[in-house]
């Protein structure tokens, strides 16, 4: 409820009461997706500061915002080359088999466990960058928790978090939010099972619905190993994503199946990564036999 109510002062209060917002977004279509929100919330008046890398696929300034960045050791090239031979390893696997998909799932796990903390040298360790965040005195973080160093960096900054995500193949929302995820409906990642699963089916995804909290755990080694450093204390991203405030599930309601919520959970559905095109205007009586036209055929 906390959370539901901060995002509604972001959004509706005017430019004399307007919050300040942390933005560390994850790069590619997870930005595409969110940079309309928040180029929205800094023309309603709010004060958005959008941390990002100095190289990355598709990040860069954007309206209404303060953008600070931060040095890493790729370049965008290297970037493009590296996401290239992991899309390559993964896509020549036959994925025929159950067993071939949970060799899929393990091969994902390992490329994304270096990969979603390559940028953690360059911003939760720059000392002069996180002291700038600090001073800002952030009324809540906005990030997307597929690259856990915004989770990081909102815990360090002690802020409340929103966090909107597409799924991650260890199910961390599920994990930290202590959702249920019912083994007989709710078919897990890369399975490629639907909600109507025959017994062998249901007893496969009985099996990965258990090794999830393990998954994690693989999956986030070395992020769990940079929030202790940057703590200071013993931490794991799913016990530092426990404590958000509010989940944006960006899923698209026509491709996913039913499945069960949390109260601070919002499924907003595929957030479109272009402006829409305005509608041809239709009148009444045209869009009338249009509807005839197609129940008599």
């Amino acid at each position: 409820m906390a959370g539901v109510w901060l995002l509604l002062v972001l959004f509706l209060l005017g430019s004399a009461e307007a919050g300040k917002l942390l933005v560390i977004p994850s790069d590619g279509s997870h930005w595409l997706g969110m940079k309309p929100i928040v180029e929205e919330l800094g023309r309603r008046g709010n004060q958005v500061v959008v941390v990002i890398p100095e190289a990355s696929l598709s990040m860069g300034p954007s309206q209404n915002t303060t953008t600070l960045t931060y040095p890493v050791d790729y370049t965008k090239a290297e970037l493009e080359a590296d996401l290239a031979d992991q899309l390559k390893t993964v896509l020549s696997i036959d994925i025929s088999t159950d067993l071939a998909k949970f060799q899929v799932f393990i091969i994902s796990l390992d490329l994304l466990q270096s990969f979603i903390v390559r940028n953690a040298e360059g911003l939760l360790f720059n000392k002069d960058l996180m002291n700038e965040l600090q001073d800002y005195s952030f009324d809540a973080i906005l990030t997307d928790p597929f690259e856990p160093i915004g989770a990081i960096a909102g815990e360090y900054l002690s802020i409340p978090a929103i966090y909107m995500q597409i799924n991650l193949p260890c199910g961390v929302d599920a994990l930290a939010s202590q959702c249920p995820v019912p083994a007989s409906y709710v078919p897990q990642p890369l399975t490629h099972f639907t909600d109507r699963m025959n017994f062998w089916q249901r007893s496969v995804n009985l099996v990965r619905t258990l090794l999830q909290p393990m998954a994690c755990r693989h999956l986030f080694t070395r992020a769990d190993e940079i929030a202790s450093r940057v703590l200071q204390r013993k931490a794991s991203i799913v016990e530092i994503m426990s404590r958000a405030a509010l989940w944006f599930m960006r899923f698209d309601f026509a491709f996913e199946f039913p499945r069960p919520l949390m109260p601070n959970m919002v499924m907003i559905g595929g957030m479109a990564t272009k402006k829409p095109k305005p509608l041809s205007q239709v009148s009444s009586h045209n869009y009338i036999c249009m509807q005839l036209h197609v129940h008599l055929h």
